[in-house]
C-alpha cells in the first residue's frame, strides 16, 4: 500500500513532493499546507515515515517513535538494518528515532490495518480535536501561524495474535506554559471489540494566545473550505 509514496534507491529512500503531498491527503485526510506539493517549506508527512518503519521493521509489541527532523524532496533517507534501538538518518542528522521490544510480527494484514487506523487517526486530529481541547483552558493556537510540531508516538500491544484492529480516541490533554504547550491524544486499539492495546501521540505548540471563538470560527471554516478545494479525485 506504500509503494505509490516513497523510492527506493540503491541505499536510500525519497519522497517526493508529489508523493508527501498524496500520501498526506489521500491516505492521512490530512490538509496541513507543510505537506502541499508547492508549499515553500515542504515537509512529508511524519506518518509516512513511520509507516514506512512499520512495513519495513514489522510490529513489535512495544514501539516507541521519537522524531528528531524534517524530510523533504531532496532527503536522503537511510534505514540500518533491523535492532531493537535504531536511527534513521539522512546519512549525517537523525530524523527518527525508534525504540521497539516484546516480539515481532511481519503479518501484512496487521501492518497495512494499523497503518490505516493510526494513520488516519493522526491526520484528523487537527483542528477538529486538538482546538476544542485548547479550548478547554481558554487559549488556542496562533492562526496566521500555526505551529504544532509532531514530537513523539508510542504504540503498546498486549499480543500480536491479531488481524485488524481498529482504532478509538481516549482522553486527550493538554498542558502549557506561557506561549508554549504539549498535547497528548491517546487511543485504544480493539479487536472483535476486545482491547488489544493503546497509544499515544505527543505534539508540542507554540505561539499559543487567548482563546478568540471569532477566530476559532474562521480559522475552522478556512481548513474546511481548503480541504473541499484540495481533495483528490
Amino acid at each position: 500500500m506504500l509503494s505509490p509514496f516513497f523510492q527506493q534507491h540503491a541505499d536510500y529512500v525519497s519522497i517526493s513532493r508529489e508523493q508527501g503531498c498524496r500520501f498526506a491527503k489521500c491516505v492521512a485526510d490530512d490538509y496541513n499546507p507543510l505537506h502541499d506539493k508547492d508549499a515553500k517549506k515542504f515537509c512529508a508527512p511524519g506518518d509516512l515515515l513511520f509507516s514506512l518503519v512499520l512495513d519495513r521493521y514489522g510490529i513489535s509489541e512495544q514501539m516507541e517513535f521519537t522524531f528528531a527532523g524534517m524530510v523533504d524532496e531532496n532527503t536522503k533517507l537511510h534505514f540500518p538494518e533491523g535492532a531493537d534501538e535504531f536511527d534513521v538518518t539522512n546519512g549525517e542528522k537523525v530524523i527518527l528515532k525508534v525504540k521497539r521490544s516484546g516480539k515481532t510480527s511481519q503479518c501484512p494484514a496487521l501492518t497495512n490495518s494499523l497503518i490505516k487506523n493510526y494513520v488516519e487517526f493522526s491526520g484528523t486530529t487537527f483542528p477538529h480535536v486538538i482546538i476544542p481541547l485548547m479550548g478547554k483552558q481558554e487559549v488556542m493556537i496562533n492562526p496566521a501561524r500555526p505551529m504544532v510540531i509532531y514530537e513523539s508516538m508510542l504504540i503498546n500491544l498486549d499480543n500480536l495474535d491479531i488481524t485488524a484492529p481498529v482504532l478509538e480516541f481516549a482522553e486527550p490533554s493538554f498542558e502549557y506554559a506561557g506561549k508554549r504547550g504539549k498535547i497528548t491524544l491517546r487511543f485504544n486499539l480493539l479487536e472483535n471489540g476486545v482491547k488489544v492495546g493503546c497509544g499515544e501521540k505527543h505534539m508540542v505548540v507554540s505561539g499559543i494566545r487567548e482563546y478568540c471563538q471569532a477566530t476559532v470560527d474562521d480559522l475552522i471554516a478556512f481548513y474546511n473550505e481548503r480541504k473541499a478545494t484540495l481533495k483528490p479525485a
